[in-house]
């Protein structure tokens, strides 16, 4: 069995860091066939995520996702472009939070004081 680790800070704050999530589970269940169920708590959430010869937690904070896969045997032979698939995936939607985020900014930043 190979187990992949990954740890991602962001500056998202919990709001964003769901949708996020969300958008994730979404992806990994149409295009891998993942079954995912999402846990929400006052301080964050955690996406479990499973099918066979997967199983994993995605647990996602205002301030970082720290996302945790064991994978079986067959699957472990690939652990690593298995790990860069999912870093690639959760980067590239951090990056586009982050750019939502800033515009939200920038357009709540333009709006005239009534």
């Amino acid at each position: 069995m190979a187990d992949i680790k990954i740890h991602r800070d962001h500056h998202l704050g919990l709001a964003r860091a769901r949708k996020i999530a969300w958008t994730w589970a979404e992806q990994v269940e149409e295009r891998f066939g993942m079954e995912c169920t999402v846990v929400e708590g006052k301080t964050g959430d955690t996406v479990a995520f499973t099918r066979s010869g997967v199983n994993g937690r995605l647990v996602v904070a205002a301030d970082h996702f720290d996302l945790e896969a064991r994978l079986g045997f067959l699957l472990g032979a690939f652990s690593k472009t298995i790990e860069q698939e999912i870093l690639a995936n959760l980067d590239e939607l951090l990056v586009q939070g982050a750019a939502a985020k800033k515009a939200a900014a920038k357009k709540a930043a333009r709006k005239p004081a009534k």
